[in-house]
């Protein structure tokens, strides 16, 4: 009788442990398994943080390079804008120097062409009132008024100074004179006339002022 008690209860335990064996085959323990998953988990969060770091890496180089051109463009356009500014200058002081040699020679022809004009005011001077509306007068008289239109429609204008107040700037004061008819200091007689050309002197007037 104990011998068969002896026979079930071997039995008993040789199934218990076929049935450990089947569940865990490799004979590792629970615990073994939970530390091998935390080890793949760490080694799963340092490839992430190194994959992290290097795309912070590059990045950092790509801004690196993008800084570096962005100051390349500035420092282009910088360049491009001084020399757009001292172009700016050199046609201003083109135009002007040019303007000034244009002045120059129609100053240097206006002189020239002044004396004609003394001419045709003198000759003026002695025709007869009766001579006025002979044909050869009366066109010299539409060519003097030609002139004059042209002279102005350039800029040329005559300088007032009868009667007006000794000024050096557009007189030429050659001579002294009494009058009682003017103030002293002003002017009594245009011994010749004068002209400016664009608020420019082009002749001086020659006058007599009144003691």
């Amino acid at each position: 009788m104990e011998n068969v008690e002896e026979m079930v209860d071997e039995t008993i335990e040789n199934e218990a442990a076929d049935t450990q064996t089947a569940e865990n085959p490799s004979g590792e323990t629970e615990g073994g398994e939970q530390e091998e998953t935390c080890e793949e988990c760490s080694s799963e969060e340092e490839a992430e943080e190194e994959t992290e770091e290097a795309e912070k890496e590059k990045k950092g180089f790509f801004k690196k390079k993008k800084d570096k051109k962005d100051e390349q463009i500035e420092e282009l356009t910088d360049k491009v804008k001084r020399q757009m500014a001292e172009f700016e200058n050199f046609r201003k002081r083109s135009e002007k120097e040019k303007s000034q040699m244009f002045d120059l020679g129609a100053k240097t022809i206006i002189e020239k062409i002044l004396p004609i004009v003394d001419n045709f005011e003198r000759g003026f001077t002695t025709v007869e009132e009766s001579d006025k509306e002979d044909a050869f007068v009366a066109g010299m008289s539409q060519v003097y008024k030609q002139l004059m239109t042209e002279l102005e429609a350039v800029g040329v204008k005559p300088i007032e100074a009868l009667g007006k107040e000794f000024d050096p700037e557009f007189h030429n004061a050659v001579m002294q004179v009494e009058s009682e008819e003017y103030e002293s200091g002003v002017v009594a007689q245009e011994l010749m006339k004068g002209y400016t050309y664009k608020d420019t002197v082009v002749r001086h007037s020659m006058v007599a002022v009144v003691q």
